[in-house]
């Protein structure tokens, strides 16, 4: 490839990779730089020594309507690395009241199960679920909170743990806007759209390792522990960034930067993203007799809003969890463990061997303030573009936006 054709990619999570595949699959030579020694961010895979077992970073699953995913997993040749029911199920279990259920989203667009009281969520009627039509109203500045009911069994049993879920935030201040554009491009498609997905082998088999062999493959140059710490700016371009080592921006070569905001604001002190961010805590714990059984569950009146099954590894999540993110590793595996016992049946009253994991910024705050402080892909310089979930995606922070904000700044810069 010729030089002037080159694009600097800094940043190797799942934004960084985004862009760098889909501007490698344009034809342009791509040069990708990470600051720590691996690729994938927060969505990898890693041998854990006191578990013994390889364990995800995070937990994480998709849904069949995420475009972007799709397209992602089949460009770099891992569609079949997914896994998942063969239609859209999602079983849930109320730790509080003891009862358990399976959410079975309609085939087609018009909700009829909500007149069946056997295909309803539990102690709902189906006037309740009306009010969810607000939601395609709503505006940029609403809230979860303006828009749906806050109390009864809907909100507790479906709306509120989809929310925390997806959007990493106390689900009565987080962005109405965010959550409808979920519920718009899965749920609100019928089945087919919403079908869950997860990695079958782990997160760095299906997203990371296959970008880095599709990239090697198309002559990436890819360098690790490489943090970039300084752009160089001229003329209302970047002309250099320095890492361990000065790399000179030629004329014609472009960049991505494809960083946390935190980072990101430092290299440019003038660019306004969010600067408030949530907590997700992860366990991971090895259950020998965990048994068979669905690959994952939604929580309810638990500590935790879902428990996944890989092998004799239980991983459970709690999103939007600053508060159980200060309490010790200790505590923080009693109160997981309690959950995972009550739904797997077992005896034992403490854990055996388990991980547990903090992500202390996992995501920005997903409120209507914060997502006012999304910048888009395009800046004010000439040669420069941004990628990650907290850019302005249209989409929470989720993979699906992440891998869209790559693909957003890969398709912006080859029209610039």
């Amino acid at each position: 490839m010729s030089a002037e054709r080159r694009v600097h990619v800094i940043g190797a999570g799942l934004a960084g990779l985004s862009a760098a595949v889909h501007l490698a699959r344009a034809g342009r030579a791509v040069a990708l730089y990470e600051g720590a020694g691996h690729a994938g961010g927060r969505c990898r895979s890693y041998d854990d020594d006191r578990l013994g077992r390889r364990i995800d970073n995070g937990n994480h699953l998709v849904l069949s309507g995420n475009e972007a995913v799709q397209q992602y997993l089949n460009i770099i040749g891992a569609s079949d690395s997914m896994t998942g029911p063969v239609e859209a199920a999602f079983p849930f279990v109320d730790l509080e009241y003891g009862i358990r259920w399976t959410l079975r989203p309609d085939r087609g667009v018009v909700p009829w199960s909500i007149f069946c009281s056997h295909r309803r969520v539990p102690g709902t009627g189906a006037l309740d679920y009306l009010g969810a039509w607000r939601l395609a109203r709503v505006s940029a500045g609403d809230t979860l909170a303006d828009c749906l009911k806050t109390d009864g069994q809907l909100w507790r049993r479906f709306w509120r743990p989809l929310a925390v879920s997806i959007l990493n935030t106390e689900p009565a201040e987080a962005s109405a806007e965010l959550m409808w554009a979920v519920v718009r491009e899965t749920f609100g498609r019928g089945r087919a759209a919403c079908r869950p997905l997860i990695a079958r082998e782990g997160l760095s088999e299906s997203f990371v390792t296959p970008a880095l062999e599709y990239l090697r493959a198309r002559g990436a140059e890819i360098r690790f522990n490489e943090r970039v710490r300084e752009l160089e700016v001229t003329d209302g371009r970047v002309t250099a960034f320095t890492g361990s080592e000065r790399v000179a921006v030629e004329d014609g070569e472009l960049v991505v930067l494809a960083v946390p905001p935190a980072a990101a604001e430092r290299l440019l002190p003038d660019l306004t993203a969010p600067n408030e961010f949530q907590a997700i805590v992860n366990g991971h714990f090895v259950v020998p007799d965990a048994g068979a059984g669905e690959a994952f569950v939604g929580i309810v009146g638990g500590t935790a809003e879902w428990l996944f099954r890989r092998g004799d590894v239980v991983s459970i999540t709690v999103s939007a969890g600053d508060g159980l993110a200060a309490e010790t590793d200790e505590a923080i595996a009693i109160a997981l463990w309690a959950d995972i016992r009550r739904i797997l049946g077992l005896a034992e009253e403490r854990p055996g061997p388990h991980r547990i994991i903090r992500e202390k910024r996992a995501t920005f705050r997903q409120t209507p303030a914060q997502c006012a402080r999304r910048p888009t892909a395009r800046t004010a310089l000439a040669n420069l573009w941004l990628a990650g979930d907290w850019t302005d995606t249209g989409l929470p922070a989720t993979i699906e936006g992440t891998l869209r904000s790559g693909r957003h700044a890969a398709e912006s810069l080859e029209k610039a």
